[in-house]
């Protein structure tokens, strides 16, 4: 309830009106907020792709509040869990579940609702971050009061409320589009992408596909046409001492292991392979169904005619009628036969084609694994 009425409360604009500064104001929210999201609870907490001292840590652990995406602790655990379980039955917003489900379905589960502290044992060692992820309202209520001071009501609907609704979704289609819309330069072992237009959206978060392939890196674009906002502020941050080691690819890492010079696609490979099973499941499913159904039809259909045939016989005698049930019975028998003989072999066919599916995959990752690891060994491929 509180997502959707979030999502309503905009309308109030009808009331409100709008107000230059409102606009202003809501435009500064969200790249604010954003870069929060972006360079703070995904750059540094979930990637440690830099440093930062104990009190901007907290500030940037804030920052993030106010953009209504929970804790620190509980963004960057999970976004850790994704990066480990990319594009597999275990990923918890892969869109091979769906647009909905990876876009915002997933954030709304309970079963989620939890903070994987297990795998951010890093940062949950700190007091003050463990309280800023357990009391993560007060940066948003902080935010929205803010707002309704400096622009009044106009400002509470614009500054917070809309440019909240905007930076979910900004932030969410890194899940639930990045992975379908877009390029792939470098072979990973997921189906993430570069997009220009997701980049525009959230700062530089679009050039996932590097990401995926680099993830330690503070800066995402990786070329100087490829704008990274987050890691120009970052990099500026840097020049007064506030960011520390900014890690960001070597020329070398950056030419290694493009698909277009011939490194095996094991992302594509495998998520192509995957559908393919599903639907070869699914038809047969269909099939078995709709040869049971049209068999029990038959059936029936055959049965209700010799019944029929056996009533207006009846006047001429019983052998007739007799016979003649028993001759729709044995067609019908016959009928369920043949159904029984085809469900198997579509049986036999699927299986023997999921094992072909499955010996593809195992065998397509050992070579990626084996291709990852020499090029590790020669340093052109970050861990």
């Amino acid at each position: 309830m509180p997502f959707v009425l979030v999502h309503l409360i905009p309308f109030a604009l009808v009331f409100t009106g709008v107000a230059i500064e409102a606009v202003v104001l809501g435009v500064v929210t969200y790249v604010a907020r954003m870069f929060f999201i972006t360079a703070g609870y995904h750059r540094y907490f979930a990637h440690r792709s830099y440093k930062l001292a104990r009190v901007p840590q907290f500030l940037m652990a804030f920052g993030g509040t106010m953009a209504l995406q929970k804790g620190p602790l509980w963004w960057a655990g999970h976004h850790r869990e994704h990066h480990r379980t990319s594009d597999t039955e275990a990923d918890i917003h892969s869109p091979l579940r769906g647009f909905w489900w990876s876009h915002v379905g997933w954030i709304l589960c309970d079963k989620y609702n939890d903070t994987p502290t297990d795998r951010i044992k890093d940062f949950a060692a700190y007091p003050e971050l463990r309280f800023i992820n357990r009391f993560d309202w007060i940066g948003p209520w902080a935010l929205g009061i803010a707002c309704y001071f400096i622009a009044g009501w106009s400002g509470l609907v614009i500054g917070f409320f809309l440019s909240t609704v905007l930076l979910w979704h900004g932030t969410f289609v890194i899940n639930s589009l990045a992975h379908v819309m877009g390029r792939r330069r470098y072979a990973t072992e997921d189906t993430s992408r570069n997009s220009a237009i997701l980049a525009v959206v959230t700062l530089g978060e679009g050039w996932h596909n590097n990401h995926h392939y680099h993830q330690s890196s503070a800066r995402q674009g990786f070329f100087w046409w490829e704008f990274d906002i987050s890691y120009y502020v970052l990099r500026a941050l840097s020049w007064v001492g506030i960011a520390r080691d900014l890690k960001t690819p070597s020329s070398q890492v950056k030419a290694s292991n493009r698909i277009k010079q011939g490194a095996f696609d094991i992302g594509t490979f495998r998520a192509h392979l995957v559908r393919a099973g599903a639907a070869v499941q699914a038809s047969g499913a269909n099939v078995g169904t709709r040869l049971a159904t049209t068999g029990h039809h038959a059936a029936e259909k055959l049965a209700t005619t010799g019944h029929h045939a056996a009533e207006k016989l009846a006047t001429t005698g019983h052998h007739a009628a007799d016979k003649l049930a028993t001759t729709s019975h044995h067609a019908a028998d016959v009928l369920a036969d043949k159904r029984d003989v085809i469900t198997d072999g579509l049986s036999q066919r699927k299986e023997a084609l999921e094992g072909f599916v499955r010996s593809s995959i195992e065998s397509a990752e050992e070579l990626a694994k084996a291709t990852r690891l020499a090029q590790r060994q020669l340093g052109v491929v970050p861990d």
